[in-house]
């Protein structure tokens, strides 16, 4: 199997893993709201994840050239796999799931979104930014897809991940295997 194709599906179950949060939470959010105003909390939503995305992968791609920085991202994603791990596979929810909207005002809305999509999107960029390495053509379609995922299949995907744990295992294990990557070039290259 080619290296290519390797990091095509650790991106692909990256994406499958992470991409749905983003959706799931904007749909909590808005779903406290009359219609019309659902809608603009939904729109900015969105909008904002993706300009989050797209900053946060220009910056991630760079930064992960500088040594050092790898291994911190590696350890973050271990973290990140952790938590996984006790979210998804143990059927577990987090405090960072439980949202506290204040339903008072549209801004503050759309700033909880703005906020939880910041958090979200990090992960799911250095996860993808991590497998992508320096193949750029991978790391935007990897950037493309996790919207895609995200605006489109965010209901599915988290069902699928409930019914088929297989799905979840797999995508911790693209994370990890990105993680221990990260790390051991920057050890290789500090030692």
């Amino acid at each position: 199997m080619s290296e290519q194709l390797i990091i095509f599906s650790q991106i692909v179950f990256i994406d499958l893993v992470l991409a749905g949060d983003n959706a799931i939470i904007i749909g909590m959010v808005a779903s406290k709201f009359p219609s019309d105003q659902r809608k603009k909390i939904i729109f900015w939503g969105i909008g904002g994840a993706v300009v989050l995305r797209i900053i946060l992968t220009l910056l991630t791609a760079y930064l992960l050239q500088i040594t050092g920085l790898r291994l911190i991202g590696g350890i973050l994603l271990l973290y990140i796999v952790y938590k996984l791990y006790v979210d998804i596979i143990k059927n577990k929810e987090t405090k960072d799931k439980d949202i506290k909207v204040d339903s008072s005002s549209l801004m503050k809305a759309i700033f909880t979104v703005l906020l939880a999509d910041f958090t979200m999107s990090l992960d799911n960029v250095l996860g993808v930014a991590g497998a992508a390495g320096h193949h750029y053509h991978l790391l935007i379609f990897g950037l493309v897809l996790s919207i895609i995922l995200m605006a489109v299949a965010a209901t599915l995907i988290s069902k699928w991940i409930k019914e088929h744990k297989w799905i979840a295992w797999i995508g911790l294990l693209a994370i990890l295997i990105v993680a221990l990557e990260l790390i051991y070039t920057d050890i290789k290259i500090l030692f």
